[in-house]
């Protein structure tokens, strides 16, 4: 039988026992398991949240693998959700998670999340995560990833649409590190929301490598 402290031990350190204890009550709804869903279960399903429930109708195909890491060739085909739903268990006992085989839109909402992320790839989806986080008074954190940069935000009061025009745009390109990247930022600032440390909310990150090639982070605050 694993130890539950050995195993958040550098964790605990961190942030102690009893936020460590807290995160056992949270609960997260992920809405995508391709590439920044798939690299947000595994931080986030390894910090030690109790429940994680995540939607996702899609198939693995081969272009997918080179930047959605948990998947391998012998999940071409199977469900993206379901498969990451197994490679999560498979690191850690200590959580309940849940895969749904569906699109956001016909997904039904039947518990309170404490928190909901956006690993989706369109515009048209994020407006309706934004419309039902605003109805059930959840935040959400959004995520996006094209070429090499890419876009984060912690989504309380401010409106989506005001932010952005709700367009058909597809993304032209992805660098598989940006993907990791992004994801990576919207975890830190889950896990931090989570366990009750300071995090800006409505505050845009932008980043992305100039004409130079230097890395750079735009910050945005919003209009609420």
């Amino acid at each position: 039988m694993i130890n539950e402290k050995l195993y958040y031990k550098r964790q605990i350190e961190l942030w102690g026992d009893q936020k460590q204890e807290n995160l056992k009550d949270k609960s997260i709804l992920i809405i995508g398991s391709g590439g920044l869903g798939s690299s947000l279960a595994i931080s986030l399903g390894n910090s030690g949240i109790g429940y994680i429930d995540i939607i996702d109708f899609d198939t693995v195909a081969y272009h997918n693998i080179h930047r959605q890491t948990v998947f391998t060739l012998d999940d071409i085909n199977r469900y993206k959700s379901e498969v990451l739903k197994e490679f999560i268990l498979e690191r850690n006992q200590f959580l309940t998670i849940e895969n749904f085989i569906s699109t956001f839109e016909d997904f039904t909402f039947t518990k309170k999340y404490d928190l909901i992320l956006d690993a989706t790839d369109n515009l048209q989806t994020r407006q309706k995560i934004d419309n039902i986080s605003k109805k059930i008074n959840t935040p959400w954190i959004y995520g996006s990833v094209e070429e090499f940069h890419g876009q984060v935000c912690f989504f309380d009061k401010a409106q989506f649409n005001s932010i952005f025009n709700i367009s058909n745009h597809t993304p032209k390109g992805i660098a598989a590190p940006i993907v990791h990247h992004i994801a990576s930022l919207q975890a830190n600032l889950a896990i931090r929301y989570l366990v009750d440390l300071p995090v800006k909310k409505d505050f845009l990150y932008y980043c992305f490598f100039d004409n130079d090639g230097i890395y750079q982070t735009q910050k945005f605050g919003l209009p609420i």
